[in-house]
């Protein structure tokens, strides 16, 4: 990246290549990512499709209004 750059020699002999240390991290949070998302880009999960529902979800009670009641 910098050649011939005596000051950023020195900070990598110091520190470590920094950067090239944050490039493989990003990377490799980028590819546990994917890793991770894959299932929820199977078939079956796609835009507008239903996900299977867990069981307890099949039915909704409604929630009554506060106020007099009409039967």
């Amino acid at each position: 990246m910098f050649q011939d750059s005596p000051i950023y020699d020195r900070l990598i002999a110091e520190c470590g290549d920094v950067p090239a240390q944050v490039r493989r991290e990003a990377e490799r949070v980028s590819r546990e990512l994917e890793m991770v998302m894959r299932p929820l880009q199977s078939p079956g999960y796609g835009p507008g499709l239903d996900r299977p529902q867990s069981p307890g979800n099949g039915w909704q009670r409604t929630a009554l209004l506060p106020g007099p009641r009409t039967h």
